[in-house]
This record gives C-alpha cells, structure tokens and sequence, in this order.
C-alpha cells in the first residue's frame, strides 16, 4: 500500500513534544511491515541541511500568498521524504508554531501540497492510495482532497494532542483556498471560524488518536468542544498506543549514559545517578530517593502538583529535579524552589536531549502528574530505563502504568504509582506510597524489573494502523 504521511514535526531535526519522536518511528515501523510510507513535511533549513534532496517534482509560482513553492524529493535515513520548499513560510528561523501572522496560510499550505500528492502524484509514478495526517496542522489535507478534483485518495486524521486546534477567522477562506461552501458545519467552520482540526475529524474517511482511554475521553469531557463530533463519528475512531523506539530510547546502547546496562545487569545503572546529580547540581546523597520529571510546564502537565509537594519530598528526604519550559510564572516557581532548597532540587529550564536521557537513568521515580495526556511517551521511557513512573491515571498513563496494589504486587504485574484526582493532596499521597515501597528493596527491584521489560516497541502500533487503513473502502478515481 503507499501510504503519504504528512506532519509538521520529524526527529531529530524539528521537535516541540511527542509528535517529533512518534513521525520518526511509526513510518519506518511501518515500511518494515511492507507498507510504501513516504512523508510530506516543511523544507525547514534544519531539514535541507540534514538530508539527501534528490531534485524537485513540483514548482508553483505562487502557493497561498507566500510566493514560490517547490515539492522536492529527499531522503532520510530509513524513510523517502518530500519537502515543501517555500522559503516564505519555512525558510526562517525560529520554531515550527512561531511566526503567527501567517501561521493559518503556511498549514494551509502543507495541507493543500499533500492534497496535490494524492490527486496527481509526484509525476515520477508514486501516488499514494492515502493521505495520513498528524494534528491540526494538516488538518485541511481531507477538506482540499473532498473539495478539489481528479482522483480521491483515502484520508486518516491522528489527533496527537485534542487541546491544539488551529482556529482561525473566517474571512480567510478565499485565501486559504477553500470554496465558499466548504465553510458549514459539515465542513470547516467551527463557531464561526475556520477549524483546521476540526475540518480534519469532519472529513477524514478514519480518525485516530494515540491511546484507547483518550480516545473515549475526548467524546467525552476531554474533547475541548469537539465531543459531539467525535462521539457521532465513533465508529470510524481507534485508540491506538503509540510505542518507544527502541533505537533511540534503550539504556543498553545510549550514549548519553555514562554507564550502560539493560534488564540483565541492573546493577550497571548505579553510575548514572552521581553523574546525574553533579550535573544537575544535587548532592551526590546515595540514600536519597531521586523524583524527576522532564515536561514542557503547562497547566495540562500538571507540575503545579509537583510545586505543591517541593517541602513535603525534601521534608521525607527525598531529592527533586526538573528539566523543562514553558509557563513564565511555572519556571519562577521551580527556581524559588531550587533556591529554598539548594542541593535537594534543581531545575534546568529549557530541553536537553542528552540530560533528558540521563535523568530516565538516574532518577528513581518519574513524575507525569498529566490532567490530560494523550498518550505520554516520558512513561514508557522511564518504563524502560527503570525509573517507576508515577502517573495520574489519564490517557495512555492509564492504559500503560499498572499501579501498586497489594494484588498487582503480589501478581507481580505493577509497574508504577498511580493516583486519581488532580490535585496536590492526591499526588503527595502516591508520593507517599512510592517513598514507602522505595524502603522495601526487594519488593522495589520486582516492580523495575517488569517494568523494564514491558515491551512497549513500534511494531504492534504498526499493524494496527494497517489494520485501520484496511477498514477503508476502496475509492474510485
């Protein structure tokens, strides 16, 4: 089957979150499978000057108000790419979101050149059968495939994060290249605007998001306005897990690590804890049971919670550190904090990829206290570096991490802690419960033991795509 994915975001050459990691692994996943995955994404300069482009198979002289476009042809390794090279939109520096002003046309754009990909090919003799598109920012990739002419590839929308929408005013629809009735609730007006995500789940032939337990919560109040819709188009919806590439996340062959180890040779991950905290700045406290969280710092993450519990982790012994961005007010606050208790918390505001491999492999427990959380991938890293995380039951934290519970220990099932309710009394209580299980050893070597060797790889992931994709009736031309 080919298959065109099509995203704003590939690791490791453009990343904000999750959505990064997972476009680097599903496709190749999926190739391995058999299936002709290519991609469609930005030609950012990080992208141009990292990868084989092998010439151009499209030139327009004007796309969406932002003068000349091209769709070239690279490769990265292990995946075909096609770029949208228009220097306009993705020629400048700065993150994939930033540069507002013409945020809703340089989308519109990747959408539309996807659109074009299907309908008439790459005029080397690929064609794709169908069009997978990954959050808002494709979210127009089904409305200029139902709206335009020529051959009908099928569709797929993936929601990777329900709360990022793409919203923008109506008056832009003729610029945007869209006929004036498209703009119904059928198609791509969302309260009097246009919605980009919203036109995606209208109008895609399947829709997708990254876990089972998210997938019922966003019919329900998780949906952030858009549960009716996917409540109506249940039937066409799946939860499907999204996994850990094993390549990049795998303590036994990172070179992040200043000692390596695997389920075999636990003992081997003692090293990385002093290295972690001479880094960070803690004190090198062998006793201490070391929590870490890696996160961007935004009301859904939670780590309000975690501010709520700074003196009741230190006051139990305990030591804390932080690796994020984000919130202004959320960033002061781990600062004050770190300064209250110097030595006991530290805090590095902004993302290393390196110190976030590092901390996976020192820290004891790792804390994903999500209100929301599609799926979450910090979990399944810690999962695998034997760190236990410690998560709220929501999304893919739910349907990954098996609590402690005197049944799911003696079962020999529990992989971490869980708690409930969002708030800070419920957190500093699984905080409690991890503090008291961290003074069993034995019985605290059981639980890192089975949840470094959940397996959590790409493959399963993978095939439930196909299966997904199978699911769609053959269209004609």
């Amino acid at each position: 089957m080919k298959i065109l994915f099509v995203a704003s975001e590939l690791f490791p050459y453009v990343k904000t979150g999750g959505l990064g990691d997972v476009m680097a692994a599903l496709p190749r996943a999926m190739r391995a499978q058999g299936a002709d995955v290519r991609m469609l994404l930005p030609a950012y300069p990080a992208i141009l000057s990292a990868v084989e482009v092998q010439g151009s198979v499209l030139a327009l002289p004007e796309l969406m108000g932002g003068g000349p476009a091209r769709i070239l042809r690279a490769e990265a390794p292990g995946l075909p790419l096609y770029l949208l090279d228009q220097p306009a939109f993705f020629g400048r520096a700065g993150g994939p979101y930033d540069h507002p002003s013409d945020l809703a046309r340089r989308f519109a754009a990747l959408g539309w050149a996807a659109a074009h990909l299907g309908r008439q090919g790459d005029g080397e003799g690929w064609r794709p059968e169908l069009l997978h598109g990954h959050d808002w920012p494709t979210g127009l990739m089904p409305a200029y495939v139902a709206y335009g002419e020529g051959p009908r590839p099928a569709t797929v929308m993936t929601i990777h994060n329900i709360a990022f929408q793409g919203r923008f005013p109506a008056a832009l629809l003729n610029e945007l290249w869209l006929p004036r009735h498209a703009f119904t609730p059928e198609g791509v007006e969302f309260h009097g605007d246009i919605g980009y995500l919203k036109a995606g789940l209208r109008l895609a032939d399947r829709l997708s998001t990254v876990s089972p337990t998210y997938a019922r919560e966003i019919q329900q109040a998780g949906g952030h306005g858009l549960e009716g819709l996917l409540a109506h188009r249940s039937d066409s919806l799946r939860g499907i897990l999204n996994g850990v590439d094993r390549s990049i996340w795998h303590p036994a062959r990172d070179p992040h690590l200043v000692c390596r180890y695997d389920l075999k040779h636990p003992s081997r991950r003692g090293p990385n804890r002093p290295d972690f905290q001479r880094r960070m700045g803690l004190q090198e406290d062998p006793a201490a049971p070391l929590f870490a969280a890696v996160s961007r710092l935004d009301p859904l993450k939670g780590l309000d919670l975690v501010l709520d519990n700074v003196d009741h982790l230190v006051s139990r012994g305990a030591q804390l550190a932080v690796l994020g961005t984000g919130d202004p007010h959320a960033e002061g606050a781990f600062r004050q904090a770190a300064q209250r208790h110097p030595g006991r918390v530290a805090v590095h505001i902004g993302y290393s990829e390196p110190l976030a491999h590092q901390a996976y492999a020192a820290a004891d427990v790792f804390l994903v206290p999500s209100r929301q959380e599609p799926c979450g991938l910090t979990q399944l890293y810690a999962l695998a570096y034997g760190a236990l995380p410690l998560v709220r039951r929501t999304g893919g934290l739910a349907d990954t991490v098996v609590g402690v519970t005197p049944e799911t220990l003696a079962a020999g099932t529990a992989t971490g802690f869980t708690f409930e309710t969002a708030s800070g009394w419920a957190l500093g209580e699984a905080i409690n419960q991890a503090l008291a299980l961290f003074r069993e050893p034995t019985a605290w070597r059981q639980v890192q033991r089975r949840g470094m060797a959940t397996e959590f790889g790409w493959e399963g992931p993978a095939r439930a795509y196909l299966d997904l994709y199978a699911t769609i009736p053959t269209k004609g031309a």
